[in-house]
């Protein structure tokens, strides 16, 4: 009975000095040379340190595909995707094989779509894209899915290029060393990959027409016009380009009041959030529900609601 006694006791002390760890989480990113990767680093930093019981780290991705569907699936608590393809998640269309169990958290600024050639490159136009090697994107990726989106709406099928499928990093390479003839990046303006890549080669962002926009913004409602001012790149002229508001993607099942207080943290401590990723400049109250196609959940649409109303 004594010796019962004595192992309950050690049992109990054990237990009792066994500390109590935060639940771990993962906020699905991209590459380590885009602005998903940071944007996460801050979030899941900001996160961390002001919710109870609460541990997040950021993990490297392919980026909007891959977050969205390790969110539906429940291998990440958030990703950060491209709202086009959240939409198409939403709505089981390509390239995801049946509707996937995802809501919008916010929107956080709208993503570039941006093409790159070499300053002396005779392509001006997507048409001129024909017969050339061009880089899409990383398979899993938003840009991948942006870039076949935008030209088979202006008429270039996968079919009519030299198609290679290389992350941010691996295209600015590809093209600086002239194994591409285009790449697609998808980030925001000033995005690091480009901003390098124009350190130390010649390089032009295809400019879109007015008639190719209206054609991109008829197929794909969640696209807008984005003017780029001369010198958001090294050397390059402005131009006009389609883009796409980035969100953050959670499971619609998440619970109201987690995605209440992820949103409340968020917001409430933007100022530190903008001093990492200049681009949430645009991340406010009056963006949160830029993918107004889709709504938010319901745990984020509350807090908008209260600050709305204050």
């Amino acid at each position: 009975m004594k010796k019962f006694a004595k192992q309950t006791l050690v049992a109990l002390s054990l237990a009792i000095s066994i500390p109590v760890f935060a639940t771990s989480y993962t906020i699905g990113t991209g590459s380590q040379s885009g602005t998903y990767y940071p944007l996460g680093g801050i979030l899941a930093k900001i996160w961390s340190e002001n919710i109870e019981d609460f541990d997040m780290r950021a993990e490297v991705t392919a980026a909007s595909v891959e977050n969205t569907i390790k969110v539906a699936t429940n291998k990440q608590l958030v990703g950060i995707a491209q709202g086009n393809v959240v939409l198409q998640a939403n709505e089981g269309t390509k390239p995801f094989p049946r509707k996937m169990d995802v809501a919008v958290l916010f929107a956080l600024y709208p993503n570039a779509v941006q093409f790159m050639v070499p300053a002396d490159s005779d392509i001006h136009s997507v048409a001129d894209l024909k017969g050339k090697r061009i880089s899409l994107g990383a398979p899993g990726s938003g840009t991948r899915v942006s870039a076949v989106n935008i030209l088979n709406t202006l008429g270039v099928k996968e079919s009519d290029i030299e198609s290679q499928s290389l992350n941010y990093t691996a295209t600015t390479n590809a093209l600086a060393n002239g194994q591409i003839d285009a790449g697609v990046i998808v980030g925001s303006l000033g995005v690091g990959a480009i901003t390098e890549l124009a350190l130390t080669r010649k390089i032009r962002i295809l400019s879109f027409s007015e008639d190719d926009m209206a054609k991109i913004i008829k197929a794909n409602p969640s696209y807008q016009s984005l003017e780029a001012p001369a010198e958001t790149y090294k050397n390059v002229p402005a131009f006009t380009i389609p883009a796409v508001w980035n969100v953050l993607v959670v499971n619609k099942n998440m619970s109201e009041d987690m995605a209440y207080e992820m949103t409340k943290v968020a917001f409430e401590h933007m100022a530190k959030i903008r001093q990492v990723v200049g681009v949430t400049k645009f991340t406010t109250l009056e963006n949160m529900n830029k993918l107004s196609s889709m709504g938010l959940h319901p745990g984020s649409q509350k807090y908008l609601d209260e600050q709305m109303n204050k």
